[in-house]
């Protein structure tokens, strides 16, 4: 085994091994029973509804990206279409990889090195912010979790790929809040931790909980039971809740109120792309459209901020719940189709039907994974299924703590590929792993020369020396280019075109 797979590992059986599982047992969520049954079709209608839901909360939200920061929008005439079909965004073709993957290998939790690969293969372009940066870091050895750790990657504190990364992994868990979530952060970690990762048990939670209910009350606390109540998701869900309340017919005012609030970086990318103002506009859009479709996702589009992702969340709620019988019979002009633009080494011909048709085929799998049956009833196939208590899976993950634990577990080895004879990717490891957790200094001092050759192994691996100079987000990249520089690598003089 080479060094740093045997390093990631080691990292990966300790980070994860005093976190909970989710619960066997077949608990009732508040006053459901202790198990439920969906006849396939149910079953059929709710994911598909989800995923179409998901697509036009994006597709359709994408004039809207990002142009309502200080102001909210004017979006008064909507009508969801997707005249030519659907294609691959970064909202759903990253979930559609790892979906694809699921089926191909037969197995629902992918493994790191697996991962790594999938993305390596096939996700290499039209990918930003903390997505970005994890695919770099892989090329120096780095593996999921680490890649979306929030000491080694500057944007997964605050990004929001633990949201808009996370939908299809509920809509495989009907009824079953824990497994989703804990499908969900298989996934999602691989590029954030800490705060996004509740809104990754926030958002699977109340998916999988939109299968048994149409209440959005029951669901909204579905998704606070499973996040940690010390995290600022559960304030900033129990905020908008509150200020619905108070204004139940003027969203601006919600609106005005989020932004005040939560808006902490005078509007720049730290805000519009952090967790506070999308998880916020997520949930109003839910409350505000009071599970009409169309009106929930008009009211993310004016929200603003990060609009398609907070509306393909929203989407794919209000989609489960309405199925998509439903939304079919409202004559939008829908074309069955999925057009890959995006990834490599992907399906040419997929459609929205055949995507849908891959969740259902893994949502049986996770059924009767969960001690759930596919059964025989009046001449129909019905899935009797265990309904879990959405629980938090995950604590929120504490910055000083994190770096405490990486350097424990990480200093002798970082040392022995240092002073060793080590490949230049372990070198490269070894250099980033150390600028992070304060090692540099100490390695300079002790070893200057094969310090020096550490250094020029990273510089051998532009990209990840582009995003670590030019595409980490204030404050924590900032924090990172400081130690950087002061370990002696060297600010490239240009940028280059990473993809």
């Amino acid at each position: 085994m080479r060094a740093k797979h045997a390093i990631t590992i080691a990292i990966l059986i300790f980070l994860t091994a005093a976190l909970p599982t989710a619960n066997r047992t077949t608990h009732g969520a508040e006053s459901l029973d202790d198990s439920i049954d969906l006849s396939i079709e149910v079953l059929r209608d709710k994911v598909r509804g989800g995923l179409l839901g998901q697509m036009l909360g994006n597709l359709n939200g994408l004039e809207h990206e990002m142009k309502y920061i200080n102001e909210p929008g004017n979006v008064t005439d909507y009508t969801p279409a997707l005249p030519q079909g659907a294609w691959t965004d970064d909202d759903t073709d990253l979930e559609w990889v790892y979906i694809v993957a699921m089926q191909r290998h037969n197995r629902i939790i992918l493994p790191p090195h697996l991962i790594v690969q999938l993305w390596k293969e096939r996700i290499n372009k039209r990918i930003w912010c903390s997505n970005q940066y994890a695919r770099q870091l892989m090329d120096i050895g780095f593996e999921p979790p680490l890649t979306g750790n929030i000491v080694l990657n500057p944007w997964a504190d605050f990004n929001i790929s633990g949201q808009f990364i996370c939908e299809s992994f509920g809509l495989i868990a009907p009824a079953m809040p824990q497994t989703a979530a804990k499908i969900g952060l298989n996934y999602t970690r691989v590029t954030i931790d800490a705060e996004p990762a509740q809104t990754t048990q926030l958002f699977t939670s109340m998916i999988a909980t939109a299968f048994m209910t149409e209440d959005l009350g029951h669901i909204l606390n579905a998704g606070l039971a499973a996040v940690d109540p010390e995290c600022t998701i559960a304030e900033i869900v129990n905020d908008v809740r509150h200020w619905h309340r108070l204004h139940p017919n003027d969203w601006r005012t919600t609106r005005r109120l989020v932004k005040e609030k939560y808006s902490r970086h005078n509007g720049a990318m730290r805000d519009r792309n952090g967790y506070e103002l999308n998880t916020a506009s997520t949930v109003a859009a839910l409350l505000y459209g009071k599970g009409d479709f169309v009106a929930t996702l008009k009211t993310a589009f004016n929200f603003g901020w990060d609009a398609d992702n907070n509306a393909a969340t929203a989407g794919t709620i209000v989609g489960v719940i309405k199925g998509y019988r439903w939304m079919m019979k409202q004559n939008w002009d829908i074309v069955d189709r999925y057009r890959n633009t995006t990834r490599d080494d992907m399906p040419t011909d997929e459609t929205i039907t055949s995507f849908a048709d891959r969740l259902i085929d893994l949502a049986e799998r996770v059924i009767t994974e969960r001690a759930g049956q596919r059964r025989h009833i009046n001449g129909q196939i019905t899935y009797r299924i265990p309904v879990e208590k959405p629980a938090n899976i995950l604590p929120l993950a504490d910055y000083d703590h994190q770096v405490a634990l990486l350097r424990s577990k990480l200093k002798s080895q970082i040392e022995k590929a240092v002073t060793a004879q080590s490949d230049e990717q372990q070198l490269a490891f070894a250099a980033y792993s150390a600028i992070c957790l304060d090692l540099a200094q100490s390695l300079a001092q002790k070893h200057p020369e094969r310090w020096s050759k550490a250094l020029e192994a990273l510089n051998h691996y532009p990209k990840v020396v582009q995003v670590l100079f030019f595409h980490s987000p204030f404050p924590a990249g900032e924090r990172l280019r400081r130690k950087a520089i002061a370990a002696g690598l060297k600010n490239p003089q240009r940028k280059i075109k990473i993809w």
